[in-house]
């Protein structure tokens, strides 16, 4: 069976400082959605660390369709972006931005030093973050009568289903999150109650 969970966080977290020849880099990882929530954390961290040289970063989104960007700031090429976005391959997690600041201290330390350095920050923020597993999802959206509340409530509850928004009056309206494992054995049992007005699955 396909693998129906993903390995992301759910908050920010900052890493140990790795200190190499002067320079300093510092870790930072932020649960992300989407790209402009990417672009925010940049700019909120560009703000803070406006005295900072480089801010390289890579991104992961996604459960099952990943899309992700690997960017060296101005550092040489491969030599920041590529060896966070391994960690973040490593560490096997997604909806997720990691960006590695760096402080000049006046040495270069050469493409070879820089891959460590970059690899070392985004390693060291990924040990410090709290690394969940999550399930993916689909939403069901159902209409019934009320009359027929405890029926759609008891396959609810018989498989421990959420109800992520709903309306009760004469007509309910609800939308149910459902494990993507589950979800066609949900959507039957719903069908075959037979008082279901419409069963849409919400993309």
């Amino acid at each position: 069976m396909k693998k129906d969970t993903y390995n992301t966080i759910e908050k920010t977290f900052v890493g140990e400082i790795y200190k190499e020849k002067g320079s300093k880099f510092i870790g930072y990882a932020f649960p992300v959605k989407t790209e402009e929530g990417i672009t925010k954390f940049i700019n909120q961290l560009k703000a803070e660390h406006h005295k900072a040289r480089h801010w390289c970063y890579a991104w992961r989104l996604g459960m099952e369709q990943f899309r992700f960007r690997a960017n060296d700031d101005g550092e040489p090429n491969n030599s920041a972006g590529q060896p966070i976005y391994g960690q973040i391959l490593s560490f096997d997690v997604t909806n997720i931005l990691i960006v590695v600041v760096r402080y000049y201290g006046g040495t270069n330390l050469g493409v070879g030093g820089l891959i460590n350095a970059y690899r070392t920050g985004a390693t060291n923020v990924l040990n410090e973050s709290v690394i969940v597993e999550k399930t993916i999802n689909l939403e069901i959206i159902i209409n019934f009568q009320y009359k027929d509340l405890n029926k759609v409530l008891r396959i609810i509850k018989d498989n421990q289903l959420v109800v992520i928004q709903q309306k009760m009056e004469y007509d309910c309206d609800f939308i149910i999150s459902v494990r993507k494992k589950d979800y066609n054995k949900v959507y039957n049992a719903l069908e075959n109650l037979r008082c279901i007005n419409f069963i849409e699955f919400d993309k």
